[in-house]
């Protein structure tokens, strides 16, 4: 059974700033997923990119050398992912950033869709129908 696990903003923004009140919460998360991997449990990170943008999550800036070590797949925003998210946002009345967050979790194939969020009203509004764990941070 696999599992996808989503970063949304607050979460992104605590990996990226070790001073975040909630940067060792969401460093615990990922250091469970960390070890279901090694037990052999298909886990995939994920943060679709519009997420990013809106946490300033820049690859290529020093300040996030550590959640870059942390294999954090994108969810690229294409012209397909746009169109699932538009149609989120005009239904669940969300942020760009949640539409394509539930865009996301509309779209994957895996069994079971974990969140992990400081807004969870929002995820589970951009969910629609589809069951997700909610963790907040």
């Amino acid at each position: 059974m696999s599992r996808d696990v989503l970063l949304d903003n607050e979460p992104v923004q605590a990996l990226g700033d070790p001073g975040h009140a909630k940067h060792a919460r969401v460093v615990s998360h990922v250091q469970v997923v960390a070890q279901r991997k090694r037990r052999a449990t298909p886990i995939r990170v994920i943060t679709p990119t519009a997420v990013r943008v809106e946490a300033g999550w820049d690859r290529t800036a020093p300040r996030w050398a550590f959640a870059n070590r942390l294999r954090i797949r994108d969810d690229a925003l294409d012209t397909t992912r746009a169109n699932a998210a538009a149609g989120v946002r005009n239904a669940a009345g969300v942020s760009v950033a949640d539409a394509h967050l539930g865009a996301a979790i509309l779209s994957t194939s895996s069994a079971q869709v974990t969140v992990i969020t400081g807004d969870p009203d929002d995820v589970r509004k951009a969910a629609g129908t589809r069951p997700v764990t909610v963790v907040a941070i």
